[in-house]
């Protein structure tokens, strides 16, 4: 069997039907002729974000797999790289590189060497039969441990060399997962139940370990809220009385409220804690905390911690779940904050009743994102948001209720993600209606990537809140905009998307705005990717940003 052949045979066998690709590498046409689809992007860094978005709706099974041609394939799909890692998002990719004789050789470019610092493990394949070998390896640290993505680098002088029979006794990889050790459990149970107002914060270890059910059980047994990252928002039911919404550079009237006047405990489950202001909520001093992950490396790494647990999401919370009922006995805890965060809830709603329903020109965005969530059922939907403005606006609000119907992303976070990333979530989820507001920074970046869904037959849509400036950037530029405009963009992205072969709509009015986003809504279910263009001002307010009083 020839190594391109022991390769795909190997993706086979795991589970992959879908490529995300850009030639030239002639594994495409192994794995074409295997019976694999191939969805070929533009540029290599949204085919990144394609597989990325694929592996988030999967959880990983199966994982993304993104394939492109060595040197300036490689090297244009770093920043889509660069978000996997950080996100911890199980994708693997499989470079084609320069044949061994020319890939030590000055100033060639080697994907093994330079992506070693944002891939979870890299390996170049050096001689044919170890083909299986490293893609069992390969196999194995995307389903273990924290995801990640992870690399196999193909060089082209081996691609067609006979690399034995192994591929054919193949079997996929199995998860391994460990519990936690009981002492700790019992303590943190104790812990819990002696706190006062203890709260839960949740990251992206629930969703990967599909554990939203128990983490929902631990909750109403502790009458604890919970609060996401943004990685991990939908991993709790935002629509639940004990939901506190996603923490980050925004807030939600209520989840700052407990955050930072109530809690006196925090139980971290399948987060890192990691200190980034625009994804994870930066903690209140003096507050104990009881950390849960998968992954040593986040334990004790930005605060003291009371407990450390470490093992997979959902058997921490089983056995929590089991040692609070344990300690309870036949008593019920008689201290629900549901009421309070309902008053809190209310009340921060009223504050911003006037811009999520605002009748001005050109519109707020808040007012688009409000009729989206007046007329879009968000068990039917998976939506993402883009990086900058529509993150920050979006997140606080925007209830998500099912495991995955939010994907939230941000630590590495280039212009344009979300378009890819909305992409690989249809293709992952044919039947649900998934959905991209980015904002007109965003689609300059990688905005032509919608040709590619219209050509491949993947009917998401794209909202463009356009308002043909760079609106986060106003304090921070006033002397080159007042000289040289520089703040400015500008555009028609209504038509540029129609003449990609797209529905599409561009829509000034806001009392068009629910009907318009009803009406792509039956373009996407039509089977046509639809792009719709919002005349926004440029709003600069925020709610609670960095934890302040807005």
């Amino acid at each position: 069997m020839r190594t391109a052949d022991a390769i795909v045979e190997i993706l086979k066998r795991e589970g992959v039907s879908t490529l995300f690709c850009f030639p030239t590498t002639s594994l495409i046409e192994n794995a074409v002729a295997a019976g694999i689809r191939p969805i070929i992007c533009r540029q290599e860094r949204v085919g990144v974000d394609m597989a990325d978005g694929f592996a988030r709706v999967t959880n990983g099974k199966p994982p993304g797999i993104f394939m492109m041609q060595y040197g300036p394939g490689s090297e244009n799909a770093f920043p889509g790289i660069a978000t996997t890692f950080s996100d911890s998002v199980p994708v693997l990719f499989l470079p084609l590189a320069h044949a061994r004789d020319q890939s030590q050789v000055f100033p060639t470019f080697r994907s093994s060497r330079t992506y070693a610092s944002v891939t979870k493990q890299v390996e170049e394949i050096v001689v044919p039969h170890a083909t299986t070998d490293a893609m069992r390896r390969a196999f194995n640290a995307l389903k273990n441990g924290r995801p990640g993505p992870v690399m196999v680098e193909v060089p082209r002088d081996i691609v067609d060399l006979d690399a034995g029979n192994d591929a054919e006794s193949y079997r996929p990889i199995g998860p391994t997962i460990s519990a936690p050790n009981t002492r700790d459990v019992d303590e943190a149970a104790k812990l819990l139940l002696a706190a006062s107002h203890p709260m839960i914060l949740a990251g992206q270890g629930v969703l990967y370990a599909e554990a939203s059910d128990e983490l929902t059980e631990l909750a109403n047994l502790l009458q604890a809220p919970v609060m996401t990252t943004v990685d991990g928002k939908s991993a709790f039911p935002e629509d639940h009385p004990l939901a506190l919404g996603s923490g980050g550079n925004t807030f939600s009237g209520p989840g700052r409220f407990f955050l930072h006047t109530k809690t006196d405990l925090i139980f971290g489950i399948g987060c890192g804690f990691t200190k980034h202001p625009l994804t994870t909520p930066a903690l209140p001093p003096n507050v104990p905390i009881i950390h849960a992950t998968n992954d040593p490396r986040d334990l004790h790494k930005s605060y003291q911690t009371e407990v450390a647990l470490l093992g997979d999401a959902k058997l921490v919370l089983i056995s929590l779940i089991a040692a609070v009922k344990d300690r309870l006995g036949s008593k019920r805890l008689n201290r629900s904050p549901a009421a309070e965060l309902a008053a809190e809830r209310e009340a921060w709603l009223a504050r911003w009743h006037v811009k999520l329903n605002s009748s001005e020109t050109p519109m707020t965005p808040y007012r688009v994102m409000s009729e989206f969530m007046r007329v879009v059922d968000p068990a039917e939907a998976i939506v993402t948001h883009d990086s900058g403005s529509p993150r920050d606006q979006l997140l606080p609000f925007y209830r998500a209720t099912r495991p995955r119907g939010y994907l939230g992303w941000g630590k590495s976070h280039q212009l344009g993600t979300g378009l890819g990333l909305i992409i690989g979530a249809k293709v992952a989820a044919p039947n649900k209606f998934c959905v991209n507001f980015m904002g007109d920074a965003a689609f300059g970046m990688t905005g032509l990537d919608l040709e590619t869904a219209v050509r491949a037959g993947i009917p998401s849509l794209t909202i463009v809140l356009n308002n043909s400036t760079m609106a986060i950037e106003i304090p921070h530029m006033k002397l080159s905009h007042e000289k040289h405009k520089a703040r400015d963009l500008g555009g028609k992205y209504a038509d540029l998307a129609k003449d990609l072969g797209a529905w599409s709509e561009r829509v000034a009015d806001p009392g068009d705005v629910a009907n318009a986003i009803l009406r792509a809504k039956r373009a996407t279910e039509d089977g046509q990717t639809a792009l719709l263009e919002f005349m926004t001002s440029a709003e600069t307010e925020f709610s609670h940003r960095n934890g302040g009083a807005t």
